[in-house]
């Protein structure tokens, strides 16, 4: 984000407003850190991009890696991990459980260049780990891919995942990530792909669609291995 786009967002409410003053903070945190990451990026200059006092940080965020912390949940509309509970739930059919999964990881595509910053923020921070990269990767990672896991369980019959349903899952999930890492490819080759939110409803569907096929044709690769050979096969076997 620019520095007048930044100073247009800013001018947007009233300073008294406490909850424009803190969603200024946010805003201008997330585009600085994405651009400069957490080291070379200073409080003051984070104030001073949302035009609000330094010492509104500490009031809002407790200090500079507190608002570190709620530039990777805030602006994508939350963590991934808090959305678990709505599609882990046992009771919910297969195909029902990933739409929920999609619907949610997805929706802040609708957001534009927001979600490009998040996107880049985060790659960020995978390349140049802070302790943010710890809590990422347990809650927003490890946490939907083990629920995933477990709803992939319940279809294919396992009290627990093994290797290939654990590379199902990563499977599964890729499709979400490979929008958000592709979003100017996509975009470039055919923009009416995502520019709405139709379209990006519309991705939340095939996506399901799609990762219904992946699952059956594990459920199917893991049937046809169950079975025992032919006794022609076997038989031919032994001659061998």
């Amino acid at each position: 984000m620019s520095a007048t786009a930044l100073r247009a967002l800013s001018a947007r409410a009233p300073r008294s407003d406490g909850v424009e003053a803190r969603q200024r903070l946010l805003y201008a945190a997330l585009a600085l850190f994405a651009a400069n990451g957490y080291a070379k990026t200073s409080t003051r200059e984070i104030a001073r991009a949302a035009d609000v006092n330094i010492s509104a940080i500490s009031y809002y965020f407790g200090d500079k890696a507190g608002l570190y912390a709620a530039t990777f949940g805030e602006p994508m509309g939350g963590n991934a991990g808090d959305f678990i509970p709505l599609y882990a739930a046992p009771e919910l059919a297969t195909e029902e459980a990933l739409h929920i999964f999609f619907t949610h990881m997805i929706e802040p595509l609708k957001q534009g260049e927001i979600v490009r910053q998040c996107i880049q923020l985060h790659m960020r921070e995978m390349l140049e780990p802070t302790s943010q990269w710890a809590e990422e990767l347990e809650r927003d990672i490890k946490g939907p891919h083990n629920a995933i896991a477990g709803v992939l369980c319940r279809r294919l019959g396992l009290a627990r995942p093994d290797d290939d349903v654990h590379r199902l899952t990563f499977a599964i999930t890729g499709l979400a990530m490979q929008l958000f890492v592709s979003q100017d490819l996509v975009e470039a080759i055919r923009p009416s792909l995502l520019n709405t939110a139709r379209g990006v409803d519309t991705w939340a569907q095939r996506l399901t669609g799609y990762a219904i096929a992946l699952v059956e044709a594990e459920a199917l690769r893991r049937k046809t291995a169950a079975r025992p050979a032919p006794a022609s096969a076997r038989s031919g076997r032994k001659k061998t």
